[in-house]
């Protein structure tokens, strides 16, 4: 891994800069353990699927990882590339966000059909939310282009803190709005507070004082109508305005237009003509969206889903068509798919590949709607003297490729990995967030390290953050010669000098220090149990027989002999019928609508090579298997 490094003002990230007093007119936010973020390392990827063509030289991207790892990967290539982020990242609500599972064609919700799965949890400590946050915009900035702009989402949790966080790492002179989104009435929050609270912020800033932005406006209401009150010769509706101090130029315009009339006692004003306006300016309060609507066809069942026409706006207002769109807490994939719609490319991240999954069915959807429909989509790139300039999308960038970054293969969902890693361990779990640690086992204190990925210097700084220094500073002081902690790190993978770099970050204390490696010791523990898959080739036709994913059957309390159609268990097929044994390329997609099956039976073209197959299941994991087309 090569070391990237960040151009960060001195002010923002300095070590010394924050043992200090703040610069004056610069206010800073301060937490426990804030660490300066001036470089990263380059981290791989892995392309495992591709679907659809680039065109112009560009296929869309979509990452399965750590953002800031993600991140880390793009800036060699990207740095200054991108022209517009949009993140709805966690707000620090205290919640767990689950997603139904359901047999598909069941209607019943009881316990051995139905079940909700966490997809992601958002309970931090306040010192862990915020570090982990300004890393991740540090990062942003790097990638912006000089004309770029950045959309946060959040709400009244942490709107204050991001706030200050924006200005010092974009600069105070790059604010722009912070847009207030209702996105619920007042009457309808049942909170315990004497005021309602019905909107999320959007914090918008500029990667410079210029961004790239386009006006855009909202249908006109019947009282902006309603003011239009005369009436020309030929029907046209119109208002006037005062003329105040103009050139004979312009007021000849006027005049040549039929804009210039002058009232009883001579006065000159200005003729405004209802059929010119263009509606009324959108500015920093938005209560014209509704948030999505879970009866929408658009739902796709993922938890914190915004409306695409949230996105369009934001999409639309800055940036143009062919420009380069980037979500990195992408979710449901909202970002993306209004992206692909308004003709931008786009890249996108997630850590959860349940989120991945989403994203990349809407995706493939969205594309096979625009090659069989291209649609004529005009977007409003702004005021001009003419009247208002109107574009169409010529390009639509349909393509788009799957990446792994860092190693995730053993868990689908990282927000059950800890768990299970500390139930397979046999780790005794600590109460509450009051500790730097996960748990204890055996005398020594356990901390998990984040997981599917190969452990850094970089992972031990939220542990260092919150060692208690008092505890360990009397411990050291009783007795010199012994360790203040006895601490295991369990992970999947290391640096091999990881518990020796833990060791000198902790000096003059001494502290005992052991490494349990997932991916060595793996053998020993049982994460989860593959799934079954069975198929033929008869009569010119790849058949499935028989499909059993054993972690869905048993979150279902079901046995493999209770299921009356694995169907009912499927989510979705794909086929590569000329797989090179690399990059999964599937050209025959099996995704059906919710409460549909799919066909478990498809036609293998007369040039067919290896088969690869890939069937998900409902808890979006995967079994793919190849056979040859003469077996």
């Amino acid at each position: 891994m090569t070391q990237q490094n960040l151009n960060i003002p001195i002010d923002a990230t300095n070590v010394d800069a924050l043992e200090f007093e703040p610069i004056r007119g610069y206010p800073m936010l301060h937490w426990k353990g804030k660490r300066p973020f001036t470089g990263t390392q380059f981290y791989p990827a892995q392309l495992k699927e591709t679907y659809g063509e680039s065109q112009n030289n560009w296929i869309n991207k979509i990452f399965w990882g750590d953002n800031l790892q993600v991140m880390s990967h793009l800036l060699k290539e990207y740095r200054g590339k991108v022209d517009l982020v949009y993140i709805d990242p966690p707000f620090d609500s205290k919640a767990d966000y689950k997603k139904k599972i359901s047999l598909k064609g069941k209607q019943a919700t009881n316990d051995q059909n139905a079940f909700e799965e966490k997809q992601y949890t958002d309970i931090w400590t306040n010192d862990e939310y915020l570090q982990f946050m300004y890393e991740r915009l540090i990062m942003i900035r790097e990638l912006l282009s000089e004309k770029g702009s950045l959309y946060l989402h959040c709400d009244w949790r942490k709107s204050h803190y991001l706030r200050l966080m924006l200005d010092e790492v974009f600069g105070i002179s790059n604010f722009q709005a912070c847009i207030s989104w209702r996105t619920m009435t007042s009457s309808g929050y049942k909170g315990k507070f004497s005021i309602g609270r019905s909107h999320a912020d959007i914090l918008y800033y500029g990667k410079t004082k210029e961004p790239i932005y386009n006006p855009v406006y909202g249908e006109m209401t019947d009282k902006m109508r309603a003011r239009y009150t005369h009436k020309d010769e030929d029907g046209r509706l119109w208002k006037d305005s005062y003329l105040g101090d103009v050139t004979e130029e312009t007021l000849q315009r006027l005049r040549q237009e039929n804009k210039l009339y002058e009232t009883s006692n001579g006065v000159p004003r200005i003729k405004h003509y209802l059929d010119e306006n263009k509606g009324l300016l959108v500015d920093d309060q938005w209560d014209d969206i509704d948030p999505e609507n879970s009866q929408s066809p658009k739902q796709t069942g993922y938890p914190t889903q915004k409306p695409e026409e949230l996105l369009a706006r934001i999409i639309k207002m800055s940036s143009n068509p062919g420009d380069l769109v980037f979500d990195c807490f992408m979710g449901s994939g909202t970002t993306q798919a209004v992206a692909m719609k308004l003709g931008r490319r786009f890249i996108g991240a997630d850590i959860n590949l349940g989120a991945i999954d989403t994203t990349v069915k809407r995706l493939t959807k969205i594309s096979a709607e625009i090659h069989n429909q291209p649609p004529q989509i005009e977007i409003e790139l702004g005021d001009s003297e003419d009247g208002g300039n109107k574009k169409k999308v010529e390009t639509f960038y349909t393509g788009f490729e799957i990446y792994n970054v860092n190693h995730y293969d053993v868990f689908r969902n990282p927000v059950e990995a800890k768990q299970i890693l500390l139930q397979a361990l046999e780790v005794q779990q600590l109460p509450g967030n009051t500790t730097a640690f996960d748990g204890e086992k055996d005398g020594r204190m356990v901390k998990i390290m984040p997981v599917n990925r190969i452990a850094t210097r970089a992972d031990l700084n939220e542990l260092l953050a919150n060692i208690n220094e008092k505890s360990y500073s009397k411990k050291f002081s009783d007795n010199p010669t012994k360790p203040v902690e006895l601490i295991t790190l369990v992970c999947m993978g290391h640096e091999p000098d990881l518990a020796a770099q833990l060791k000198n970050e902790l000096k003059p204390w001494i502290v005992d220090v052991d490494v349990v490696d997932i991916l060595r010791d793996k053998s020993k523990l049982e994460f989860k149990r593959d799934s079954e898959l069975k198929v033929s080739l008869k009569d010119g036709q790849l058949i499935i027989e028989e499909f059993y994913p054993m972690n869905l059957l048993q979150k279902l309390s079901l046995q493999k002999e209770s299921v009356e159609d694995y169907k009912e268990l499927v989510d979705s097929v794909k086929i590569d019928w000329n797989y090179d044994g690399a990059i999964f390329n599937p050209t025959t997609i099996d995704l059906p609508s919710k409460n549909d099956f799919i066909t478990g039976s498809y036609e293998i073209p007369e040039d067919a090579g290896t088969i690869r197959i890939k069937v998900t299941d409902l808890l979006s994991e995967s079994v793919e298997m190849s056979v040859e087309e003469d077996g």
